[in-house]
């Protein structure tokens, strides 16, 4: 979601930080600023809109000091106003904030009663407020920021900069992540390790709770009973960690195709000394387990219902799956005997790092399977399994999606084999299924040019229809998902047994409802179920393999896919479902990368 940056610097840091915001821009934003302290003054930039606009603004009024702190704003509380844009200032501090202050209310009506005047519709004044009260009551900085911080409720990631203070800058996380960066006689500050990729390969993640003091010798960090403390310094790969298009014309076009080299890899990181059967940690105990809750946001949700197929049918194993939203909220009735998957491409995932916490007292294992191991939700699992896939800039997820089915695909291998549900022929057979998802990609993506012809007509589309059976329903929310992220054509997504339950009313003359239906075991009802949209001119895309589509018959738009184990399908024939909505969306001219009032990682409940 939003973004900070901070930086104590031998050189001009209001360049530095502006090109360390654009690294963050993935994460989606809609007003950006900067603070400095020079010469002992406090001043700032804000501006409206993508960073073009903030970076104009500092041409025409510069901003120097070696001492800053940056933000990208995605609009929560207030609009996106230059007022209500970060670093929010007040007296002698500023400060830039992720997260939401739940009682601002109340410390604004108490700030209001005591003579204070806001200018922003945001919670984040609050803290500014509150905190240069406590200065001019006489406190020190730190003081002033550390009484701030225990009024506070609610999720936060924040950075204070004081006037007079040119040698720090004081952090602190609770439910949003920060992470410091070391450098010689520098020090930086970041809500993800990639904005502080082209100035340190050095990371130390600040835990729950955790505060520190940053000057440019180092950081002094505390915990969250104020205690001092010592957080590991990570080495990062920088290369891994940059940000590029690689020659494509965007993130989600190279991540697309950066696929079939995603999954190879994961799959040779799972695979054992010699690549034969799976090498997944020992303390995955599937034996012991009675039941599995899968809990996940988004596109992380729909994968969680592919693998509900899969663990039910190869390992006996019951499945409950869950929104993460909606999990704690509902009071689940969790035991000793259950095991917990949590899946989230950032692993910072608000309400899924919520649902975590919720759970993990309850259960008896929590697995997680993420994309970032450095993330809070990693670190706070009992197993974590990356899925390998690379920083993932587009807004709306691909390679992450198909990694984390290869990576739940491993697992319910794992635990039907664990479990003697599949003999070790069928479970080695199953194995070279999953060791050809790549090249298999790799053919769904050659069909691109023809996907791009099918969707030309989607520009004038107003709604769209998706329908599967099996594993291709999950399929057909994840393709009409990707539609409404990036196109903005509304589209919805059904269990194709479900028409005549209410969606055929929505059947009319050059509907578009595209069907997803391999040739296996529910090839046929899926069919008769095209058959009704056809009869009340639907506009049918059809995508299938050979056999499928010689069995279907006439129909207008055909999309022919590789002829596929069933296992993997739904891995698989996520690359039309991208491509779909990656074309739609070129033709109708949106922002692909970063759709409208999205972000990429949502930090926030």
């Amino acid at each position: 979601m939003c973004g900070i940056v901070g930086i104590l610097g031998n050189h001009e840091v209001s360049p530095m930080i502006l090109d360390a915001l654009r690294r963050l821009e993935y994460r989606g934003y809609d007003s950006a600023g900067i603070a400095t302290v020079n010469d002992g003054v406090l001043d700032r930039r804000r501006a409206v809109g993508k960073l073009i606009n903030l970076s104009d603004l500092l041409v025409h009024e510069p901003l120097p000091g070696r001492s800053g702190i940056g933000h990208t704003r995605w609009a929560t509380h207030g609009g996106p106003t230059v007022a209500n844009a970060h670093p929010h200032r007040a007296g002698r501090v500023a400060v830039v904030h992720n997260g939401i202050i739940e009682n601002f209310r109340a410390l604004r009506e108490e700030l209001t009663a005591d003579g204070a005047q806001f200018d922003s519709e945001t919670d984040t004044e609050t803290i500014v407020q509150l905190t240069s009260q406590y200065l001019d009551q006489g406190m020190a900085p730190v003081q002033a920021a550390r009484a701030t911080l225990a009024r506070l409720d609610g999720a936060f990631a924040l950075a204070f900069l004081f006037e007079g203070e040119q040698d720090m800058i004081i952090c602190a996380r609770r439910g949003s992540p920060l992470c410091i960066g070391h450098g010689d006689g520098e020090m930086y500050l970041g809500s993800d390790a990639i904005a502080l990729a082209e100035l340190t390969d050095r990371i130390t993640y600040l835990e729950e709770g955790d505060w520190a003091i940053l000057t440019r010798a180092g950081a002094q960090v505390f915990d969250a009973e104020g205690q001092q403390t010592s957080r590991a310094v990570t080495r990062i790969n920088v290369e891994s960690a940059r940000v590029d298009k690689s020659g494509h014309k965007h993130f989600m076009a190279k991540e697309m195709a950066e696929q079939p080299a995603v999954l190879k890899a994961a799959m040779g990181y799972y695979s054992g000394l010699d690549h034969s059967g799976i090498d997944l940690p020992e303390a995955l105990d599937f034996k012991g387990i009675d039941r599995l809750i899968l809990v996940a946001c988004g596109t992380g949700f729909y994968a969680c219902q592919v693998a509900k197929y899969w663990f039910e049918k190869l390992a006996g194993l019951p499945v409950e799956l869950d929104i993460a939203s909606e999990f704690r909220y509902r009071e689940p009735v969790l035991g000793p005997q259950n095991m917990a998957i949590f899946v989230s491409q950032s692993g910072e995932t608000a309400d899924t790092l919520a649902a975590l916490r919720h759970a993990k007292p309850h259960v008896g294992q929590v697995v997680s399977v993420v994309n970032v191991p450095t993330s809070s939700i990693a670190r706070e699992s009992t197993v974590a399994l990356p899925i390998h896939a690379g920083p993932e800039i587009g807004v709306a997820s691909t390679k992450a999606f198909t990694a984390s089915l290869q990576v739940l695909a491993l697992l319910a291998l794992r635990a039907g084999h664990d479990r003697g549900h599949l003999s070790d022929e069928e479970f080695n057979r199953l194995i070279n299924d999953l060791r050809s998802v790549p090249g298999y990609v790799a053919q769904a993506l050659d069909r691109e040019e023809e996907i791009r012809r099918m969707t030309e007509s989607l520009a004038q589309a107003r709604d769209v229809l998706f329908l599967g059976r099996g594993t291709m329903y999950p399929l057909a929310m994840e393709g009409a998902l990707k539609l409404k992220e990036i196109s903005y054509i509304h589209a919805e997504a059904y269990a194709a047994g479900e028409l005549k339950h209410g969606p055929i009313a929505l059947i009319e003359q050059d509907l578009p409802v595209f069907i997803f239906a391999p040739f296996d075991a529910l090839f046929e009802k899926t069919i008769s179920n095209m058959q009704e949209v056809m009869a009340r001119q639907g506009k049918v895309f059809l995508v299938s393999d050979a056999k499928g589509l010689a069995e279907a018959g006439d129909v207008p738009h055909r999309l022919q896919m590789p002829t596929v184990p069933d296992l993997i399908a739904p891995i698989v024939y996520a690359v039309p479902a991208q491509l779909i909505a990656y074309h739609a969306a070129l033709h109708r001219g949106t922002d692909v990368d970063q759709p409208r009032n999205l972000a990429k990682s949502v930090t926030v409940e």
